[in-house]
């Protein structure tokens, strides 16, 4: 990859640009990032609401943002599949299957946390 030669502040700000259009594309073209987004921030508002410390609801929100960045990386993967071929190829299936693991680890990771922290707080 060729280097730009920005540094400093115009490298930060390019970035930043750079993770904006990751953002607005995985918003386009990822259904599930999508439903992800709107689970995200229904539960973000209960998280706030009945969060039962600042430090509780943090790892609540947290938890869900990881779901979101596990699905970006997710959909980054897939897109690197699809574009090096269109043939249907074993390592392409398992890249695939692997990264949807991830995703659904990551949801599991979310329920523990979020089980852990209701359950301690209604017993």
């Amino acid at each position: 990859m060729a280097k730009t030669g920005t540094t400093g502040i115009k490298r930060i700000i390019n970035a930043a640009g750079y993770s904006w259009l990751g953002f607005k594309a995985a918003f386009k073209h990822e259904a599930a990032f999508r439903q992800e987004l709107g689970l995200t921030l229904v539960l973000s508002a209960i998280a706030l609401y009945f969060g039962p410390s600042y430090a509780d609801k943090a790892i609540l929100i947290a938890s869900l943002i990881f779901i979101l960045l596990v699905e970006i990386l997710n959909s980054a993967l897939e897109a690197v599949v699809d574009r090096h071929g269109d043939e249907i190829h074993p390592l392409s299936g398992r890249a695939k299957d692997m990264g949807s693991a991830a995703v659904l680890l990551a949801f599991m990771i979310t329920g523990l946390i979020w089980f852990s922290i209701f359950f301690e707080t209604l017993s």
